[in-house]
């Protein structure tokens, strides 16, 4: 069951804010919070979400059809690969951030909307999110970190709400897949893409293509560690994609991680 003091807290703080922009990306904290704020502030809520070469296009494709659902205001902004991360810097996540909630911002304050909020969780802050120095710069607020919600009580409350990505599998974007100091390009984020695509479509919930050069690594959860090391499914997938496909390959079964290299 769903927390009445913090689920209404959530709502109450919600509504403290007036108009409000959620920047929205599908996954299961910013579902939860738009469903909530939806019911907080009716008409009085709008979802943007960014459209980028290092966003996979099956995530903006449901991330539309959640907030069609959910009957939100949507809108998508374009955003390029910025200068300032060009050759993946450590702190591309810090400059990402801080460049697409300044458009974010940008279209909320032209179209009258009071502030920005996305949905940073109590369990983010233990661990490495380097881009909430940005959130906290730009002054987005973050109604899920305010009000204590940690990631299983997002879950168990989205399940209760019968929201369909309480189950969701955690994602990051694709510069995660790319080491430090390389040099971004579109066609890798395609590669890399309709790698991890693929393998989902054959059953594989969680999988991480990282790519070092020559050298392809896939990332699996623990679950699909059998499923991975079948040799007939393994020489398919090497077939299928080709960013798996090169010169050499490292298959790891242990869990994945999303701060990279």
């Amino acid at each position: 069951m769903i927390s009445s003091d913090k689920y209404n807290q959530l709502v109450e703080y919600l509504k403290s804010l007036g108009k409000v922009v959620i920047a929205f990306s599908g996954g299961v904290d910013s579902t939860f919070l738009l469903r909530v704020a939806k019911d907080a502030l009716g008409d009085n809520v709008k979802a943007v979400t960014i459209l980028s070469p290092y966003i996979p296009r099956w995530e903006i494709a449901e991330a539309k059809e959640l907030v069609k659902e959910l009957g939100v205001k949507h809108e998508i902004i374009e955003a390029p690969i910025i200068e300032a991360i060009k050759y993946n810097p450590e702190d591309r996540c810090y400059l990402c951030k801080t460049a697409v909630f300044s458009m974010i911002l940008s279209v909320a304050k032209e179209q009258g909307y009071d502030c920005v909020v996305d949905g940073t969780n109590f369990d983010d802050i233990s661990d490495y999110r380097p881009g909430l120095r940005a959130l906290k710069e730009l002054d987005v607020k973050s109604p899920l970190l305010v009000c204590k919600f940690t990631k299983a009580e997002i879950r168990a409350c989205s399940k209760e709400l019968n929201l369909n990505t309480w189950d969701k599998p955690p994602y990051a974007c694709l510069l995660t897949r790319i080491p430090y100091g390389n040099q971004l390009k579109v066609e890798d984020f395609e590669k890399i893409e309709n790698a991890e695509k693929y393998m989902m479509s054959i059953g594989f919930r969680a999988v991480r293509v990282r790519c070092h050069g020559d050298l392809a690594r896939v990332e699996v959860s623990k679950e699909d560690r059998s499923k991975l090391f079948d040799g007939e499914l393994l020489d398919t997938i090497v077939q299928q994609t080709p960013v798996i496909n090169a010169k050499n390959n490292l298959i790891k079964s242990s869990n994945y991680i999303d701060k990279y290299v």
